[in-house]
């Protein structure tokens, strides 16, 4: 392998680790700020609206952290 491709290997999984803890702490305070518990209220009391609210939210975290990471 090329030292340019362990390089760029290295670069990926580092932000992907940053991503991924920047998404699990704007998950927790999406959670906090909420009034219910929402893991508890989709998988329990099977609200379909709030999981579909909560999915958009996450989609639109995801892309706003990738669009940062990739610049």
């Amino acid at each position: 392998m090329d030292v340019l491709s362990v390089k760029v290997i290295v670069n990926s999984l580092i932000f992907s680790v940053i991503g991924i803890g920047v998404f699990l702490i704007a998950y927790f305070i999406i959670e906090k700020i909420t009034p219910e518990n929402t893991w508890r209220e989709i998988s329990q009391n099977k609200n379909t609206a709030v999981a579909i609210v909560f999915g958009a939210l996450i989609i639109g975290i995801s892309m706003i952290i990738s669009a940062a990471i990739h610049g």
